[in-house]
């Protein structure tokens, strides 16, 4: 099994510091499967491409498939399987390129976030679903894709095509996005694996597809395929992504499409990120230098607001504990700057209990929250934020009911997230709203996020409560 990776990016050679893996040896490891080698075809300060080439064992594979089930789908010893790309192939990727796919290079850290050329070259990779499944899959992710199928038998055209395709991906982005797009897609593509899966796969899936799967317009196709079909486990990665993007998996997470001037097409952003985007706007213009951001899941607003210095306590708060550690891992707390480490606290609490701990802040956040809470708590959420902890100002967002007859795939009279105790219209979330601030001590606006549709409004409602000074 083969994959190339080659840069054009100023200085090539540095690809060796990001892979840490220097360009001028050849290196081997050893895997479940057999032999990785990592070689370094051409190495020069204009371009630079380095070659892993996995190296089967089909006997190994055979003796070792009591403990795996029928993870491994060989014949006895000797086919074609071991030496096209495929999870075996993935797994090589994770092990050799860890370190790279986490985001991590020590010795040039300025290079870690920074995008560069890219081009990735998989010569026999199994498709189910053929090269039409291809494109769907990677053009989303900013890759250019072509696609060649193999045909069955070179001298009789007849026969057609076989099951694999030879893969070249060009684009510009970092080099851990696009090893963990690879890491998933592989297999993906292939649709199945070498290996029994188990729960752990769903950690390891949200783990390497954090900041685009949630995104992906194939989600829910790229979650069976890598779990194996296997319900359960699906259906508990489907809601961890829904959560994770806001939103029901339904198709308001994929950018939308507008026309422009002169019939051009204008790429909309997801609603969720419109929705962040509108509540770091309304922290900066409240004047928030504290924020908690109460029921903050796994950190995508928190990843955000820590690096801005503007705010200068930043506590994320969750009443789930496996939400907290998938929040370390997304803002990489292990190597966070001690600027940014300093500023951000994780605590575990309830949005309905009374907590000493969140007293004194500039601002609350509830972004998607109160939806979830059963309608009987919700006087007990208002107490907890807006009568103990007191913040000068609380951010709230909500799914505006009226909207979701735009949404062509969610059924009607359905909500848009399984964990949802309702949704509101507009004004039933007016009425709430105002009700609270009149209670409590403070004055609240409204303000639409995403398109404010003129029959049935926005897709997301936002009220700014600000407390009433003496």
């Amino acid at each position: 099994m083969l994959l190339t990776l080659s840069t054009t990016m100023p200085q090539a050679s540095d690809l060796g510091f990001l892979l840490h893996k220097h360009p001028d040896r050849a290196q081997s490891f050893d895997v479940a499967v057999g032999t990785a080698h990592v070689l370094w075809p051409e190495v020069s300060d204009e371009r630079s491409t380095v070659a892993l080439l996995l190296e089967v064992d089909p006997v190994a594979l055979v003796r070792g498939r009591g403990r795996h089930g029928d993870g491994v789908s060989l014949q006895q010893y000797v086919n074609d399987r071991p030496y096209v790309a495929s999870s075996m192939l993935a797994v090589a990727l994770g092990k050799v390129f860890r370190t790279a796919m986490a985001g991590r290079c020590d010795a040039r850290p300025d290079l870690v976030g920074t995008e560069i050329p890219l081009e990735v070259s998989i010569p026999a990779l199994p498709s189910r679903g053929g090269a039409d499944l291809v494109r769907p899959l990677f053009e989303p992710l900013g890759w250019q894709v072509e696609v060649t199928p193999l045909p069955l038998d070179e001298t009789v055209s007849a026969w057609g095509d076989s099951p694999y395709v030879a893969l070249r991906l060009t684009g510009t982005m970092t080099l851990a996005a696009a090893l963990t797009q690879l890491y998933v897609l592989v297999p993906v593509l292939d649709d199945g694996k070498h290996y029994w899966v188990t729960g752990d796969e769903v950690d390891k899936l949200l783990r390497a597809g954090g900041g685009w799967l949630e995104g992906h317009p194939e989600r829910e196709l790229v979650t069976r395929r890598y779990l194996k079909h296997q319900p359960a486990l699906v259906v508990d990665a489907v809601t961890r992504l829904a959560e994770l993007d806001d939103v029901r998996p339904v198709d308001d997470s994929a950018s939308e499409t507008a026309t422009g001037g002169a019939g051009s097409e204008v790429r909309i952003a997801p609603l969720a990120v419109q929705r962040r985007a509108a509540v770091l706007q309304a922290l900066r213009e409240e004047g928030a230098k504290s924020v908690v951001d109460l029921g903050c899941g796994e950190g995508f607003l928190l990843r955000e607001l820590v690096p801005d210095p503007t705010f200068t306590s930043v506590v994320g708060v969750d009443v789930s504990h496996r939400a907290l550690q998938a929040a370390e891992r997304r803002l990489n707390l292990d190597r966070m700057p001690d600027s940014q480490r300093a500023r951000l606290r994780l605590l575990q609490s309830s949005v309905t209990y009374r907590d000493d701990r969140l007293v004194g802040h500039d601002a609350v956040v509830l972004m998607e929250v109160i939806e979830h809470v059963d309608p009987d708590r919700l006087p007990a959420l208002e107490r907890s934020v807006f009568g103990h902890a007191r913040p000068t100002s609380v951010v709230v967002t909500t799914p505006n009911v009226e909207h979701n007859v735009r949404f062509e795939t969610l059924a009607a009279g359905t909500l848009r997230h399984p964990d949802h105790r309702f949704e509101w219209t507009r004004a039933e979330f007016r009425g709430w709203a105002d009700a609270v601030a009149d209670r409590n001590g403070y004055t609240v606006d409204y303000r639409p996020v995403g398109d404010d549709d003129p029959e049935v409004g926005p897709p997301t409602q936002m009220a700014i409560f600000r407390r009433v000074t003496a």
